[in-house]
């Protein structure tokens, strides 16, 4: 939305400058203009530990120039998604009112974020519940926010998901669709259910406000029970050779010849050493979403997987991701979360012995995975100079998936002390996983 764009839609609502209450204007839900109670993020205890540690569930310490704005938990990463996406979500209802939030800092945040992850591509999710007439931005805002978004943030989000849209934010995106691109437009869905976002991403592993979840349960009261069932069919229950979501000693124990290392994890390692060791910005890019599904169908049913077949390096890295991030338990497992998460808290000259313990109580088969993929990750962070993909951000991309709360939610405030132990972990691998 371009400056020119304010000047028409100012005209179209009979106002000369862009004030704040323009967009009042705009009609609003309901609910959203009733009194804007204090929201409860619902964190698990794994969050709750971290959040006493650095204060009030932000992951920044209480000196940090955005601490003010980072408190709030507008803004929070969430792993990826089901394609291998980094997902970025905005909480509207956790906007307090105007008076209590400099607008300017919380771009300016919010851009600090995206840009950790816009070399990759990137999925976002606006919760649109709880936006309010108390605690909605200017438009002036949004022109600013549009003028600092330049290409490098657009080119590689991948879609846009506004969760529990109103008349107000479908009236927003009509009166700007003139100056979207046709390509961009494709971008945003509307969900209109929690339960929609399943096909994108594990609801658990997101960090939902208490609201909007309330809200959601309330909507979908109003259903009539033929069409909830409709919008909920049952799972269906594992298959025989099921590879995605299954423990690892049961898929040991299915192997013939014992193998510790999963099928998944070995066929797309051995294609990826082969070929994508010297492709730019490898684990950054996302997959066509049906081959992903196809993929996956092929491997729980038993099927035979060529990758080399396929020619498509970015599908068997996005796999390999899919296959850890669904995983019943993570690889680095439950047991260990609190022990990584304040793993900053060891003194440099401790760090591969402390490793070393904590690798120690892991399975056979955890251990043993993770060996593996380490040792692969260690190869290509040696093409870094070709594939772009070093220590540092191979940890970005791993890391989520390596390890997450017991209620698989995720937040900024984990997700650094995670990215950093799995750094550590490639950077001394050679000491890590010495006889």
């Amino acid at each position: 939305m371009s400056s020119d764009l304010l000047v028409d839609l100012n005209d179209d609502l009979g106002v000369d400058d862009p004030p704040s209450n323009a967009l009042d204007l705009l009609k609003l839900s309901p609910m959203g203009d009733k009194l804007w109670p204090p929201d409860d993020s619902s964190m698990s205890k794994s969050e709750t530990d971290i959040s006493k540690r650095l204060g009030e569930g932000s992951h920044l310490t209480w000196d940090h120039p955005y601490y003010d704005i980072a408190r709030h938990q507008i803004v929070e990463v969430a792993g990826d998604d089901n394609f291998g996406r980094k997902v970025i979500v905005f909480n509207a209802c956790r906007m307090p009112p105007h008076h209590e939030l400099d607008h300017h800092k919380l771009l300016m945040y919010l851009k600090a974020t995206l840009d950790q992850y816009v070399e990759s591509d990137y999925t976002l999710i606006y919760f649109h519940n709880g936006l309010t007439s108390e605690n909605k931005p200017s438009l002036s805002w949004l022109r600013d926010a549009y003028r600092e978004f330049d290409r490098k943030y657009k080119k590689n989000i991948k879609a846009l998901y506004i969760v529990h849209p109103t008349m107000f934010i479908k009236t927003l995106l009509i009166l700007f669709k003139p100056l979207i691109s046709f390509k961009f437009g494709r971008k945003i869905n509307y969900i209109n259910y929690l339960s929609e976002l399943e096909d994108i991403v594990k609801c658990e592993q997101l960090v939902i406000p208490t609201r909007v979840r309330d809200y959601d349960e309330k909507i979908r009261a109003s259903l009539k029970a033929s069409v909830q069932a409709q919008m909920s069919p049952p799972r269906s229950p594992p298959l025989p050779n099921q590879q995605f979501g299954v423990p690892l000693p049961m898929l040991r124990a299915r192997r013939s010849d014992n193998e510790a290392v999963p099928l998944v994890m070995q066929e797309t390692v051995a294609f990826l050493m082969e070929q994508g060791l010297e492709i730019e910005g490898i684990f950054r890019r996302s997959a066509n979403v049906t081959l992903v599904k196809d993929v996956q169908h092929r491997y729980n049913s038993g099927e035979e997987v060529s990758f080399s077949q396929m020619e498509d390096v970015h599908l068997a890295a996005v796999i390999l991701k899919t296959f850890l991030r669904e995983l019943p338990e993570p690889l680095l497992t439950y047991q260990l979360y609190n022990d990584i998460v304040n793993f900053h808290n060891v003194d440099s000259s401790s760090q591969v012995t402390a490793i070393r313990n904590m690798l120690a109580m892991l399975p056979e088969e955890n251990y043993a995975s993770l060996k593996f993929l380490i040792e692969f990750l260690v190869q290509v962070s040696a093409q870094s100079e070709i594939n772009k993909m070093n220590n540092a951000n191979l940890a970005v991309v791993f890391g989520p998936n390596l390890l997450w709360g017991q209620d698989a939610a995720m937040t900024l405030s984990a997700i650094g002390p995670i990215n950093n132990f799995t750094r550590t972990l490639l950077d001394q691998h050679h000491k890590v996983f010495s006889p």
